[in-house]
């Protein structure tokens, strides 16, 4: 009887499949909200809420596990993490009232950090992709809070929409992504 020892995926591996599992979770996130815009404001924060929490979990994940990358790299996805994580918790707590402001504050925050991650080489090889989030990210945190007059229908579809298309291009990184 032969034992085959398989080996641990490395460390781009694993973030490849945490960017995969959280880009479709943002995605279908993204889908669901706009498959059902007329839902409850509670039902489309909770989704938001569970995504960003999911999300600051893998981020934080992944900062900590990744060993093999400078410290000052990983703050960045672990900033991103806390973030999530708080943006999360918030819109559990508080659906309706919080919904606007945390998903924009986030995703303008958040695209930031990881423009500036792609600019230092953070990305190595996915420079462009990551580039390419953090600015849609960016830009969709800025209409959701720049447009406070939007009615709720109209916020609760920016919301899909936004949150489907960033988890595409996540998900397209993360396939494209060279373990």
């Amino acid at each position: 009887m032969v034992q085959r020892r398989t080996r641990a995926p490395n460390t781009a591996e694993r973030h490849r499949r945490l960017s995969l599992l959280t880009g479709a979770l943002t995605a279908l996130t993204g889908a669901a909200i706009l498959l059902w815009p007329h839902a409850s404001l509670t039902v489309v924060a909770w989704l938001i809420g569970l995504c960003l929490l999911v999300n600051g979990f893998a981020q934080l994940l992944g900062a900590i596990a990744d060993t093999g990358t400078p410290a000052g790299w990983r703050v960045v996805p672990a900033l991103e993490g806390v973030l999530s994580l708080l943006a999360g918790l918030l819109c559990l707590r508080s659906p309706a009232q919080a919904l606007a402001l945390i998903a924009g504050s986030w995703w303008i925050v958040s695209g930031v950090l990881v423009v500036v991650a792609a600019a230092s080489g953070a990305f190595e090889h996915r420079r462009g992709w990551a580039s390419a989030l953090g600015l849609l990210s960016f830009l969709g945190g800025t209409v959701v809070l720049l447009l406070p007059r939007l009615s709720m229908a109209s916020l609760v579809v920016a919301l899909g929409v936004i949150s489907l298309v960033l988890g595409v291009v996540k998900v397209i990184d993360a396939v494209r992504g060279r373990p």
